[in-house]
């Protein structure tokens, strides 16, 4: 077996290895639905971010749900710590040099390596509070209500690596019990603005997503209701073609990352 696809084996056991560990650790019963214990996750001070522009806002409110992006860049092999970085770099001098914006603009990024980065300043800090929440720049719309997560790659006709995705499930879980939050609420970017993010595919994988982090909470969703009636009205917002149109081009330039 080659380094390559030892270590890629390697990730994607240790992946499933952490869903394991993480799904057996009890919930605390006091206050809200804490979880006890979340993913590791790196912070802007670990992978070596720079300064906000200007400081970031944190909200008195705690947000409504989650929603989940793809970062549209190559679905490379390389799963190490050191590219998760590279990319948390990459993503935070696209959006403050090229997009003007004051900070990373999602709260948290998760790496094909299944590492969780912070995105913007202080995310950490409030969701361990599980209070407040910061005012991101992810999605149009929902910056002031929702808690972004990035994922590396591009999910348009693949689907995330097993530790990828196993992290983003441990990661909502843990959002989730943060804030009171229930599975249901759960969306992709494409929910809400005119994007193709987060992927047909990793966008198929949403009510896998809720499932799983709703077992992971204790709470399993139940079967969807099989939709005899067509509901007009739902049908006329779903279809409408003038959703508000995103200037979040999720992409990387091809000189921020090797």
């Amino acid at each position: 077996m080659t380094p390559s696809a030892l270590h890629t084996r390697r990730s994607i056991l240790t992946g499933a290895l952490t869903l394991a560990t993480a799904t057996a650790l009890p919930l605390a019963t006091a206050g809200r639905a804490h979880a006890a214990a979340g993913p590791d996750i790196i912070s802007c001070a670990a992978w070596g971010a720079r300064a906000p522009s200007e400081p970031v806002v944190v909200l008195a409110n705690r947000p409504e749900r989650i929603i989940v992006h793809h970062t549209a860049t190559a679905n490379v092999t390389d799963y190490s710590r050191q590219r998760a970085v590279a990319l948390a770099r990459a993503i935070q001098t696209y959006h403050m040099d090229a997009q003007g914006w004051i900070d990373t603009g999602q709260h948290f990024t998760i790496s094909r390596g299944a590492f969780v980065l912070e995105g913007r300043h202080n995310s950490l800090t409030e969701l361990r509070a599980g209070a407040r929440q910061v005012r991101a720049a992810h999605c149009i719309g929902q910056n002031n209500v929702s808690i972004g997560i990035e994922n590396e790659g591009t999910y348009s006709t693949q689907t995330p690596p097993a530790a990828q995705y196993a992290m983003l499930t441990a990661l909502c879980a843990h959002i989730c019990g943060q804030y009171d939050l229930p599975p249901t609420e759960i969306y992709g970017h494409r929910d809400f603005n005119a994007t193709s993010c987060p992927g047909d595919h990793l966008y198929a994988l949403l009510p896998t997503l809720r499932k799983d982090v709703a077992i992971r909470l204790g709470t399993p969703l139940p079967d969807p209701e099989p939709q005899t009636d067509p509901d007009p009205l739902r049908d006329l917002i779903h279809h409408t073609p003038d959703q508000p149109e995103t200037d979040y081009t999720e992409y990387l330039p091809t000189n921020l990352l090797p």
